[in-house]
């Protein structure tokens, strides 16, 4: 049944793009219902936009079992890089061990029809015009194809882009640094291309980036020192070529534009992705230069974050504070993300003073550490959200290690398909069951066995496999089992993150629970 149903208002979720089609997905997951608007007339009326998936938004959608939906799009690339060096993304510790070419306006068709599996559809041509909360919920004017209403809701998230109508309505700051350059973008086609698949160039006009993302499709960048900041009116086919030309010296043979832009290189991030009742993600909390394959990954992970947390709170299986850990955690997490982004962004400014400073950034880069380094941050998989206590593991993503429960061989991830909390004991920890048992329904306790003695977590190096651990929904890990079992522990972070224990609950969990083989017949 869902919450509608039960007397619960809907999310509201203000924009349809990536994160506001994830959030809307994650919502649904966990039984929310949600009112989601966009702007726009429809779907496709802005080009490709975003290019890219980093690994860990993509183990985050094989977590929901919808991940083929997606690798069908595009193959893994090797363009995964800092400033247009390419790194080495072969060593990551993960499934998908590559940046995908997989483009925004795919991932959002994908996305919309996850989401209409799951019981959300778009309204287009509806944008925010207003909004007031009040302790039990949100009212919000809109003004759509039937003209302007109010619509009643729980809450209300911004995810309405870098233009955020829901962020200047909430009224939080927007620090950050302004534009210093515009630079064009076009996804155009090249009958002279340069012969590397990324291409980068600096001379004295400005700098240069051609990517080739698909055969005889490629996406050219351009960054001019006498250009100004200022946005101007719409990229034409012939101001990308001339720019092209006044840098390259040649515009590649360049016709047949499918998408032309422009942006800047101001980066900003609201000082508070939650006020009261609404809420900030994506692009309505930061705005960056597209340096790295960054942004629509980041406003993903955001609505990954706050999806279940939501959820779980209008369910009534977790108190009002666990929306607060949203933005603790995201908001930290982009902050470091948008530090890389502005280093690279200093990079590829049109300076030719800066041609050395890259040149050793390069050299760099070749060393096996520094490499390591910079694909675990920039993958996404070194993520360490802030928990209490001192095991490596703590806040970090899950690895998807193989494992054995009582229904066979499966991973980890395939524990986390339903978007629930999972208890997983890998050495028949005594108690343990007892222990999580006043969470019955709320968390699911798994029995396995993992053959592996050790686990390669990227940002943390190599760990002993724990004989017991607690798994977010979005795969994060809360709770571990040190060497000496505290189930006090345990059971203080389960009612943090998921709610006060059940009065007169059974000592026993109706939750899913599937005991293990043998000990002895993993090794």
């Amino acid at each position: 049944m869902s919450l509608e149903n039960q007397g619960v208002a809907p999310v509201i979720i203000a924009g349809a793009g990536p994160t506001g089609l994830t959030l809307a997905t994650e919502l649904r997951r966990g039984g929310a219902d949600v009112l989601l608007l966009d702007r726009r007339a429809d779907r496709g009326v802005d080009g490709s936009r975003a290019a890219g998936m980093q690994p860990r938004t993509v183990e985050m959608l094989d977590q929901r079992g919808i991940v083929d939906r997606f690798l069908a799009l595009g193959p893994p690339l090797n363009l995964g890089n800092f400033a247009g060096i390419i790194l080495d993304y072969s060593q990551l510790e993960s499934r998908f061990p590559h940046t995908y070419n997989i483009m925004q306006a795919d991932t959002e068709q994908v996305l919309e029809s996850v989401a209409a599996d799951l019981g959300a559809s778009v309204r287009w041509s509806t944008e925010v015009t207003g909004l007031r909360q009040d302790a039990g919920g949100v009212e919000v004017t809109v003004h759509g194809p039937d003209g302007v209403e109010t619509v009643r809701g729980s809450h209300l998230v911004g995810c309405d882009g870098g233009r955020s109508i829901v962020r200047k309505l909430t009224g939080v700051g927007f620090p950050g640094t302004d534009a210093t350059m515009v630079c064009l973008i076009g996804d155009v086609e090249l009958d002279e291309p340069p012969q590397h698949q990324m291409f980068l160039d600096r001379r004295e006009a400005g700098l240069i980036t051609v990517v080739q993302f698909r055969p005889g499709w490629y996406r050219v960048v351009t960054s001019e020192r006498e250009r100004s900041a200022a946005a101007g009116d719409p990229v034409t086919l012939a101001e990308l070529q001339a720019s092209t030309r006044r840098i390259a010296g040649t515009d590649f043979g360049m016709h047949s534009a499918s998408w032309l832009s422009h942006f800047n290189d101001a980066i900003r991030q609201v000082d508070r992705y939650r006020s009261g009742r609404v809420f900030l993600a994506g692009d309505a909390a930061h705005i960056h230069v597209p340096a790295g394959g960054q942004g629509m990954n980041m406003g993903m992970q955001d609505a990954f974050n706050l999806g279940w947390k939501l959820a779980a709170v209008l369910r009534g299986n977790a108190p009002d504070s666990l929306l607060d850990t949203y933005h603790d955690e995201r908001h930290a997490a982009d902050a470091e993300t948008l530090k890389l982004i502005r280093a690279q962004s200093i990079l590829c400014e049109p300076e030719p003073k800066l041609a050395d400073l890259l040149e050793l950034m390069a050299r760099l880069v070749s060393f096996d550490d520094v490499n390591r380094y910079l694909t675990a941050a920039l993958s996404g998989l070194d993520l360490q959200y802030p928990t209490a206590g001192g095991h490596a593991l703590l806040g970090r993503r899950v690895p998807d290690a193989d494992i054995i429960s009582g229904s066979g061989a499966t991973r980890i991830f395939d524990l986390l398909r339903d978007a629930r909390p999972v208890l997983l004991d890998l050495s028949h920890t005594p108690g343990l069951t007892e222990a999580a048992a006043a969470w019955a329904g709320r968390v699911d306790v798994v029995t396995a066995n993992c053959a592996a003695d050790s686990w390669a977590v990227p940002g943390a190096g190599t760990i002993a496999t724990p004989s017991a651990l607690l798994i977010r929904p979005d795969g994060y890990v809360a709770w571990v089992a040190g060497d000496n079992l505290d189930l006090d522990a345990l059971r203080g972070t389960l009612g943090t993150w998921y709610g006060p224990e059940a009065l007169g609950s059974p000592r026993h969990p109706t939750a899913v629970q599937r005991p293990a083989l043998d000990p002895g017949a993993v090794r």
